[in-house]
């Protein structure tokens, strides 16, 4: 229940920011250009709460908050004062109502941006792109444990993230997928991933395991780099830069190692013995896992994450200053963007399915997971929602503000 309820909070935190800054631009211009605003409402349905400022505009929030919209005066939709005609939208030119309608994706667009740019500021953890073993089309195209993808095509690819959004477009179009990997010993070569070669029908959320493309995994020690507030580990007491030796007796040598153990112990509902090793000292601290469902799995966690300075080369951190986040935040947004509306064209000509457009369960479980991952993890789940909607928005569908520009 608690899984549920946090990921409805999260829903309704995330589309709440976006669903507010999209209308107040819808909202702002509409003043801006001289349009009575009858209602600025967040949320569909009955109102939660409601007041009338002193610009005769009526404040709501109701209570789905999937939507929200701007209601301003129109003589197409009632009666307008003769006095008040100057005011309403239908009166104003045709550049004004275009700008009113297209104010909510572009500030939508802003908010990725910022959203973007603060992450960059704040600072984010990536993997890199490192291979282990690879099978099938990876392994026929000359692929080594090690290697690591640092370009697709002529695109430069710094993160697990980058590249699988690169490589993403040449297996839903089957296409052979040159790459650039460099090895362990620093050592360039250019390949090709044969994306010919993948069955006819594979899951697309999988491709990088249809391709043999496996993610290497660190063999590193479980230090505890970071903990999650309120979580079971951080009420028991532990601290980052501990390292965690074995779990009721079961010894954990590498970080990989630890989810497997607690998920064999965590099923009894007792505290389990957690030796840890904390400087010189060691210590044996009983943690109770907690019970968790993911894609309706259950799995069960204390709450860390476990880091071995060792695998530094398997992650990257990405942070800069100011100015330099600004181009760091238009690149990603331009990466997103080309790779959104590839897909989307890819859905319309069948090429991909339709079912990567989330719906509010998918949502709310990634805005859950991503605020766990800290502030910059969600600020980049805020970006790429913000970014998403500001492009669907623009597409020429009569529900969405690029279906009311082309009317």
């Amino acid at each position: 229940m608690a899984e549920v309820l946090g990921s409805i909070w999260w829903l309704i935190v995330a589309l709440g920011l976006l669903v507010t800054f999209h209308e107040f631009g819808h909202f702002w211009v509409a003043r801006r250009c001289g349009v009575k605003v009858l209602r600025f409402s967040v949320g569909f349905g009955s109102a939660l709460y409601k007041r009338r400022g002193a610009d005769d505009t009526e404040y709501v929030i109701a209570a789905l908050p999937l939507g929200g919209y701007v209601k301003m005066l129109d003589e197409r939709e009632g009666d307008v004062p003769a006095d008040q005609a100057d005011r309403a939208f239908n009166r104003k030119s045709l550049g004004a109502r275009t700008a009113i309608i297209a104010a909510g994706p572009v500030f939508n667009l802003v908010f990725a941006l910022f959203a973007f740019w603060l992450m960059f500021m704040v600072g984010v953890q990536e993997f890199r792109m490192v291979l282990g073993p690879p099978e099938g089309v990876a392994a026929e195209a000359g692929l080594k444990s090690g290697d690591e993808i640092v370009a697709v095509g002529d695109r430069q690819t710094q993160t697990f993230t980058h590249a699988s959004i690169e490589l993403l477009g040449y297996a839903l179009d089957r296409e052979p997928a040159p790459v650039t990997v460099v090895d362990a010993a620093g050592i360039e070569r250019r390949l090709t991933l044969d994306f010919t070669r993948l069955p006819a029908e594979f899951d697309e959320e999988r491709f990088l395991e249809a391709s043999g493309l496996n993610l290497y995994q660190p063999q590193g020690r479980p230090f505890i780099e970071r903990l999650i507030d309120g979580e079971p580990a951080q009420r028991a007491g532990l601290q980052p830069g501990d390292l965690i030796v074995s779990v009721n007796g079961d010894p954990v040598p590498r970080a990989r190692d630890l989810t497997e153990v607690i998920q064999a112990h965590g099923g009894s509902g007792e505290p389990l013995d957690f030796l840890i090793r904390r400087g010189s000292d060691e210590l044996l601290i009983p943690i109770t896992p907690k019970k968790t469902s993911d894609s309706g799995q259950t799995r069960y966690v204390i709450g860390v994450y476990p880091f071995d300075p060792a695998d530094r080369r398997f992650f990257t951190i990405f942070r800069y200053g100011p100015l330099e986040s600004i181009g760091a935040a238009l690149s990603e947004s331009r990466r997103i963007t080309v790779a959104t509306l590839g897909l989307i064209g890819r859905m319309v000509t069948g090429d991909a399915s339709l079912k990567n457009l989330s719906g509010p369960i998918s949502i709310a479980q990634f805005a859950r997971d991503s605020a766990r991952l800290g502030l910059s993890r969600f600020l980049f789940f805020l970006g790429v929602l913000s970014l998403s909607l500001a492009i669907l928005n623009f597409l020429p569908i009569p529900v969405l503000d690029g279906g009311h520009m082309v009317f």
